[in-house]
């Protein structure tokens, strides 16, 4: 394909090594593929935990939708210092240390529920994500690294599968533990001490999903730090222009950085409102928790894309690919919110396999040609998935203001439409 007669130089940072040493690097691989499963699982219980918090705390969309704020805030503040962090202490040990932030935002939910205070929820939130952002700062530019550099948008797609795989358990059994409470009464109901002494309780049912995640986390890295001499020779170009913002000039990297920001953006909001959505009486209305069983069929999709998307992107131009699925993704939101009942629920849980190839194909299309620098473009990459704290927020409160859950959709729509716009002019193999 024309996308792939001229390798991106660089996609992926430099390593010097020979072919004997380039066998034990892709022996990695399954490590870096479940760094993927377990970020894109974490992020994805964000769907369970924001119809929960909404009725525990009486919120409106908009305040629920602080709970994707307070978690993708993180990759703005931490993006840059992570990839500075990466640079000194390596790709593997960089790791480490945003597993270990991960299960102390975890343990943070303890704290959390004791004093039953939305705000201490969200400080929860922003250090698990800190610790998320570090992962994926290491995690993108190293797969991309681990094979040859011709296939690098396939083998990153493949890689995002298992985030999907992750996204896809993650809100399943999250549903069943989070929304399945045997409360037989609503906050709404309750005032005072009776109140207070709900949410501590409902809480609590939040807390046991997260420490059981803490033990896992640190079973994790534990596992990475017995590998963190695997990697030898890696080479980093010190950062320039605040951590590697002057890369933001080039049009082709800056466009890439808007359209992660649009499609981090646009995926979340939908993903957020997917269980008040279906629960509407004009869709499927259904309880909270039956609502919940359905969000992994949003994700299954981006599961079932991606592992598709690994093959077609080596038969056609990433960028066109990109494109089209954009327009699916806003056919499938026109035709959700001008219908009824299963087929407005189940379009709008379609949009899922349109979103499968945007973040790899985005992310590679971008930061094709950085060669040395990949870490300051990773790390300014994952800067643009602050998207997910604004646009989500954004459309919670065109929801609040119009009083229709559908009517705010249009600003995901328009973000897919931009993100059309980027696939059409970086169709282009990068000079």
């Amino acid at each position: 394909m024309d996308h792939m007669t001229s390798p991106p130089q660089g996609a992926h940072p430099a390593l010097d090594v020979d072919d004997r040493a380039q066998g034990t690097i892709a022996g990695l691989q399954p490590f870096v593929f479940g760094l993927f499963f377990i970020f894109g699982g974490i992020t994805s219980l964000n769907d369970v935990i924001i119809p929960k918090l909404k009725e525990l705390f009486t919120l409106s969309y908009f305040q629920a939708m602080l709970v994707q704020s307070a978690f993708f805030a993180a990759y703005f503040f931490i993006a840059l210092p992570g990839a500075a962090l990466v640079k000194k202490l390596g790709y593997m040990r960089g790791a480490v240390v945003g597993l270990l932030l991960m299960m102390a935002g975890c343990l943070l939910f303890i704290p959390a529920s004791q004093t039953a205070i939305y705000g201490v929820f969200l400080l929860a939130l922003f250090v698990l994500a800190s610790g998320v952002t570090i992962v994926q700062v290491v995690a993108n530019p190293l797969i991309s690294l681990l094979g040859p550099v011709r296939t690098a948008h396939s083998r990153l797609t493949f890689a995002q599968a298992f985030n999907a795989l992750g996204t896809t358990l993650f809100p399943y059994f999250g549903s069943i533990l989070i929304l399945g409470s045997l409360a037989t009464v609503t906050a709404t109901e309750l005032s005072g001490p009776a109140l207070d002494a709900y949410r501590a309780e409902e809480s609590r049912v939040i807390v046991h999903a997260y420490i059981g995640l803490a033990v896992a986390l640190a079973i994790v890295a534990a596992i990475v730090w017995l590998f963190r001499n695997r990697l030898k020779n890696e080479q980093h170009e010190p950062s320039y222009g605040l951590g590697g913002l002057d890369l933001l000039k080039r049009p082709r990297f800056g466009l890439g950085a808007m359209a992660i920001f649009l499609y981090v953006g646009a995926e979340v909001a939908i993903g957020s409102l997917i269980v008040n959505y279906l629960m509407q009486s004009n869709v499927m209305n259904i309880g909270e928790q039956a609502a919940g069983k359905l969000i992994p069929l949003y994700w299954a999709g981006a599961l079932i894309g991606r592992f598709i998307g690994s093959a077609v992107l080596r038969l056609a131009s990433p960028g066109k690919i990109l494109a089209t699925v954009a327009c699916g993704a806003i056919g499938l939101i026109l035709l959700s919110t001008n219908s009824s009942g299963m087929l407005a629920g189940y379009s709008l849980l379609a949009i899922g396999l349109m979103n499968s190839i945007m973040f790899p194909t985005i992310f590679s299309l971008a930061c094709e040609g950085l060669g040395k620098r990949a870490a300051d473009g990773s790390g300014v990459i994952c800067m643009a998935i602050v998207g997910g704290a604004i646009i989500p927020p954004l459309t919670g409160a065109v929801a609040d203001a119009s009083g229709s859950l559908s009517f705010a959709l249009v600003l995901p729509a328009a973000c897919y439409a931009i993100i059309g716009g980027f696939g059409i002019f970086a169709r282009k193999p990068a000079q």
